[in-house]
């Protein structure tokens, strides 16, 4: 589970507070360490002045001993109880010593130049007098009061960087707020989209650029369910209709044979009708049932190499008396291989040779062609007869679309076979082609040479 809050707000207002608190916080920490570079740089020109200053006093004055008897002289120079000094003999013994602080004599390196360091809680410059005597003067200050003061300035730098996140976090909620609200303003053109205006589409007008994909997509997205649900509407029109037919006529005859007592040659005759009706349901609601399960996402299917020529010259044999019956001639000029379901194919190849029986002309041959270009295995069933009229053809192979409603033969497909050879390539991944014109109709199933 996420530990960031659900809100897009508050999360950049977090955001917000955050980056503030990180760029507030490392300018105060430049801040500071420069500030306390300064201050420790200004203390010890100050010390080293004091040592010079001292010294030159010590070298004008006749004696250390008059030195000692007059202190005010150097007490007014050191200016407050912070400061120290300390004027060493050669033993370490102090001959003139200011120490408020009651420190200790420091111990001190052998070293001619000036020199600074840290010494219980004091900082301390100290250089060997020129001379026989062997003395050293040492100056310093305490550092309570550098201390003091930085950590003022520290609680000042707190003070800043929390109003400073805080400011951040309302600014940063108030200005998400604000660029949130072509969000808003989206979500409630969403909400007024429902079933009965899934005509329309998100307004552009006041869309930023960085939401301009998800309205694109969103309006596609529309686009495609007005068109699922037109289809589903007219499904749903189409399958009451073709059901009404042979329901109708079942209860019709039914009705009428019941009116009076008939023969047992009638009520055969009755039953035989009856027959080929339950049979044209069957093949109808066989025909959904696998387009249903066609259509679901798990939906698989098992490849496997086979030849071609072979399957084609099954379905030659089998469509042999009906092509006889018709005076057409089945001509099979495929070869090579074939990758994908056999049973799917030979149920997609049987249906368009069956359309290509029913509705080539008489006396003419039927070819069935295969063939390969830029990565395409192709598969082609070609028939003479009949153009199909040009406004037909967008809707060829949408469910139980027929181009002339009133001719339905017995056997036909209830006007599923076409859907069923889409449905059938798309599991494939591939596609179903038709072209028509005055001297041929042709049909070709168009498999990827590598399959997906």
């Amino acid at each position: 589970m996420s530990l960031l809050p659900r809100s897009l707000s508050l999360r950049l207002a977090l955001a917000f507070a955050l980056v503030a608190v990180v760029l507030l916080g490392a300018i105060g920490l430049y801040l500071y360490r420069s500030l306390e570079r300064e201050i420790v740089w200004r203390d010890d020109q100050a010390l080293l002045g004091r040592l010079e200053r001292m010294q030159a006093l010590l070298e004008d004055s006749a004696s250390i001993d008059a030195l000692r008897q007059r202190p005010q002289l150097y007490e007014n120079m050191l200016g407050n109880r912070d400061s120290l000094l300390w004027l060493l003999d050669a033993q370490g013994r102090a001959l003139i010593e200011i120490n408020p602080a009651r420190l200790p004599i420091p111990t001190l390196p052998a070293s001619d130049a000036a020199t600074l360091t840290d010494a219980d809680g004091a900082r301390l410059a100290w250089r060997r007098l020129p001379g026989e005597a062997g003395l050293t003067l040492v100056a310093g200050r305490m550092l309570a009061e550098r201390e003091q003061m930085l950590a003022a300035y520290r609680v000042k730098l707190w003070w800043a960087l929390s109003l400073g996140a805080l400011l951040a976090s309302v600014l940063g909620w108030l200005i998400s707020r604000r660029a949130l609200r072509p969000v808003r303003h989206l979500t409630r053109q969403a909400l007024a989209i429902d079933v009965q205006h899934l005509h329309l589409r998100i307004d552009d007008s006041t869309m930023p650029s960085e939401l301009e994909p998800l309205r694109a997509a969103l309006n596609q997205m529309l686009a495609r369910l007005e068109q699922g649900f037109a289809r589903l509407s007219r499904f749903s029109e189409d399958l009451a209709h073709e059901m009404r037919t042979p329901l109708g006529n079942l209860m019709g005859q039914t009705q009428q044979l019941l009116h009076r007592d008939r023969d047992a040659e009638a009520y055969h005759a009755l039953l035989v009708s009856n027959q080929e009706e339950y049979e044209r349901l069957a093949r109808m609601i066989d025909s959904m049932l696998f387009l249903a399960r066609a259509e679901q996402p798990a939906a698989a299917i098992e490849r496997q190499r086979f030849a071609l020529p072979t399957l084609v010259e099954q379905l030659c044999d089998y469509f042999e008396g009906v092509a006889d019956d018709r005076g057409i001639q089945l001509l099979d000029e495929t070869e090579g291989e074939l990758c994908g379901d056999p049973e799917l194919i030979r149920r997609a190849l049987a249906n368009l040779i069956a359309n290509a029986l029913r509705y080539g002309a008489s006396d003419s041959p039927v070819r069935i062609v295969s063939g390969s270009e830029d990565g395409w295995r192709s598969v082609s069933v070609i028939n003479q007869g009949p153009a199909i009229a040009a406004e037909h053809l967008p809707r060829l192979f949408d469910r139980f679309y027929r181009c002339d409603p009133s001719r339905a033969e017995p056997g036909d497909s209830g006007g599923l076979g076409l859907a069923i050879v889409r449905s059938i390539m798309q599991l494939h991944g591939g596609e179903v082609v038709v072209h028509s014109n005055t001297e041929m109709t042709e049909f070709t199933l168009r498999f990827a040479e590598t399959p997906v």
